[in-house]
């Protein structure tokens, strides 16, 4: 039987009432180290040790198996050789133990031979209705009821906001540490091993619904299901909570390394980036701006919007944000009249009323300048939060510290504002007790150590806020397919005349185009459409016309119709078994600026629509936006905006301004037609679509299906 991992079930792996260390040894130091820790966090009196021969161990009595343990147990915690952990998992769950954590290596990670240990390790779980944490990890530490079952040094402290899930056991200890050093309270840190039953996304979905966590940083090396792994981040997004990813993988080299070390599929770099957009996660590259932001994210929540207002004691300090705003696409909008009164009545005195706002060395003298200020720019509708800069304690500093009334105008500043503010520290300095304890006197609940970080962290946020409103927009968007009737037989590759039969069925809008069968039927329908005319090949066997001559363009004239008939009729004949089912003609169209749109399916996560600028180049420019099915106007109109090339929308050297408002809307019928073709649907490809102000029109399309 498969062994259904939900929230409730993971509730009693990550929160037990008691553990047993099952192959407990005074040899082994995972044994002493995981031992060690329970006993440090309090929870030694409901550990249980367990070893087979009922020896001594770390100094107390142990039991020879957990049956003679005698009273029910939540978890065990197996640190037995691979070759005896099937029959540790045997007796434990003869014991009642339904969950279980497995540290041993040599499965999946090691090819053939261990993937199908792994195979036959997660059968025999599930034959006895065991939940599986692993193989080949280090374990999990819970914060919120002191219960650490990992045998790295793990300092007691009081349980943050944020939950730190790791594929690699040896760098969550490095980043817990960076965690601490940086004032990133931790609620949870997991390490998750190979995945075998329980993965990311079942940790995730546990964790909304954990009233401590508020945000949930991510190292990722694989996405081992995804379908799992997409419902989670929406529970996820629904709730408020972010997720901040640490993906590895961007590089051929870390893509392979990635896939050794986890043996699973590391995915397709851009795809990822372009779903975890569509999921509303937050993606980083480095376990600094990870943190970081986590921390951040976890304090601040949803932004109302993405503005940052900035207050600052250092003119130096608001010259760096704000070109590290720059860097990083951060806003931060001019101030509104209201928010220039205000400020301006206490600070124009000593400075130059803007955002950045620097309060100058006058905010020694009149700390309250540094309330009116973030009060004043809180109240700004443009301004989604307020990043107050302002030197904290160093490590040599003693209580009563000498900054504490402009730290306490600050706080008061917070208590009145009408959207979230945070504290900025200049330098990426670790925290210390003094810091901490002017934080919560003041009543400021998280500091961002460090300019840059602060930008990072606080534009990462401010789009994922963005994304969070989008989400609603998308799902309405997808719970209304479009309607097609039945088309054709759904195999191998259909030719362009099918291809245009079915884009017209969706409202999507082509060029006119005869199918011509004859040359004097070519010839007819050139004077029909009038003027110069396009003449291309029409064959489910070939797709890249222009490669074997298959297409005469401009061509204008009864003589040279017919030439132009024949030579293509010629050029497709050459082709091997290419069945040919005509000669399409359609009115030649004057330079416009020419786009792909297309839909492939991805093996990992389904239909992925691409945009790219360039028509029959866009191989060479390399221009394209990603994004997952389905995708609205609005999504459409910013994934355009997002293509370098994206100013040659906007008309230029006399050219039309394309109507973005139409051709989104076009981009997104097209992905609704690929959704409601269907699984058989291999790739629906639109290249080129003429763009010439609200004139949308598909010139070619190729639409490919499966197999069968």
């Amino acid at each position: 039987m498969n062994v259904e991992i939900t929230p409730e079930r993971l509730r009693s792996l990550f929160r037990p009432r008691n553990v047993a260390l099952v192959g407990a040894s005074n040899k082994s130091n995972f044994s002493l180290g995981t031992y060690t820790n329970l006993t440090n966090f309090g929870f030694g009196d409901r550990t249980f040790l367990v070893n087979a021969r009922g020896a001594e161990t770390h100094g107390q009595a142990t039991y020879t198996s957990c049956q003679a343990i005698g009273e029910p147990v939540d978890l065990a915690h197996m640190m037995v050789p691979q070759a005896a952990t099937l029959d540790a998992l045997t007796e434990s769950a003869a014991a009642g133990v339904r969950n279980s954590v497995v540290l041993s290596s040599g499965y999946g990670e090691t090819g053939e031979e261990g993937t199908a240990a792994q195979a036959e390790l997660v059968a025999h779980a599930e034959s006895l209705d065991v939940a599986l944490l692993g193989p080949n990890m280090l374990g999990f530490v819970n914060f919120v009821d002191g219960v650490s079952v990992m045998p790295g040094p793990v300092p007691v402290q009081p349980a943050g906001p944020v939950a730190l899930l790791s594929q690699s056991g040896a760098s969550a200890a490095a980043m817990s540490e960076f965690a601490t050093t940086s004032g990133v309270g931790l609620s949870y840190m997991v390490t998750l091993g190979n995945e075998a039953m329980i993965n990311a996304a079942h940790v995730i979905d546990f964790l909304v619904d954990d009233e401590t966590t508020k945000a949930i940083a991510l190292f990722l090396e694989a996405v081992r299901d995804p379908e799992t792994f997409r419902r989670a981040a929406l529970r996820a997004a629904r709730a408020g909570k972010a997720i901040i990813v640490l993906k590895v993988g961007a590089s051929d080299l870390s893509a392979r390394s990635a896939a050794a070390h986890t043996g699973a599929l590391v995915g397709d770099d851009k795809v990822v980036d372009a779903i975890f957009e569509k999921l509303g996660i937050i993606r980083v590259d480095t376990i600094e701006d990870m943190m970081i932001t986590a921390g951040a994210a976890a304090h601040l929540g949803p932004l109302p919007t993405s503005g940052v207002g900035i207050v600052s004691f250092s003119g130096g300090a608001c010259d760096i944000l704000a070109d590290r705003a720059a860097d990083h696409g951060v806003s931060i909008p001019p101030l509104g009249d209201a928010a220039m009164e205000s400020i301006g009545e206490i600070a124009s005195a000593f400075g130059l009323v803007q955002n950045p706002l620097d309060v100058t060395g006058a905010a020694v003298i009149k700390p309250d300048m540094f309330t009116t200020a973030i009060v004043s720019m809180s109240k700004d509708p443009d301004i989604g939060v307020v990043a107050v800069v302002c030197p904290l304690p160093t490590a040599t500093d003693t209580l009563p510290w000498r900054g504490m009334p402009m730290a306490r105008a600050i706080g008061a500043g917070v208590e009145l504002a009408e959207c979230p503010v945070v504290w900025v520290n200049q330098v990426m300095v670790p925290s210390n007790a003094t810091v901490r304890t002017v934080m919560e006197e003041v009543g400021v609940p998280y500091v961002i150590p460090g300019l840059s970080q602060s930008m990072i962290a606080l534009g990462a946020i401010g789009r994922w806020s963005e994304r969070l409103r989008e989400l609603a927009a998308s799902e309405e968007h997808e719970n209304a397919p479009l309607a097609l009737a039945a088309t054709e037989s759904r195999t191998g590759n259909w030719s362009e005349a099918e291809a245009r039969r079915l884009l017209e069925s969706a409202g999507i809008p082509v060029v006119p185009a005869v199918l011509a069968t004859t040359a004097d039927r070519a010839t007819t329908a050139a004077e029909e459409l009038g003027g110069a005319v396009a003449l291309k090949i029409v064959s489910p066997d070939i797709l890249h016309k222009s490669d074997i001559g298959g297409v005469r363009l401009g061509v204008s004239g009864h003589d040279a119709v017919r030439e132009a008939y024949d030579a293509v009729i010629a050029a497709a004949e050459s082709v091997p078994d290419a069945k040919v089912d005509g000669v399409l003609v359609s009115p030649m169209r004057r330079p416009a600026p020419e786009l792909l749109v297309g839909v492939v399916r991805d093996p990992q996560w389904g239909p992925i629509l691409a945009v790219a600028i360039g028509g029959v180049l866009v191989e060479v420019l390399d221009d394209s936006a990603l994004s997952p099915l389905p995708v609205t106007p609005d999504k459409a109109k910013r994934m355009l905006r997002g293509l370098r090339a994206s100013a040659v929308l906007d008309g230029v050297r006399g050219g039309v301004p394309a109507d973005l408002d139409v051709l989104a809307t076009v981009i997104s019928r097209i992905g609704d037609l690929a959704l409601a073709l269907g699984d058989d649907l291999t790739s629906l490809e639109i290249n080129p679509l003429r763009v010439e102000g609200d004139l949308i029109e598909a010139l070619d399309a190729v639409v490919e299906w499966r197999t069968k």
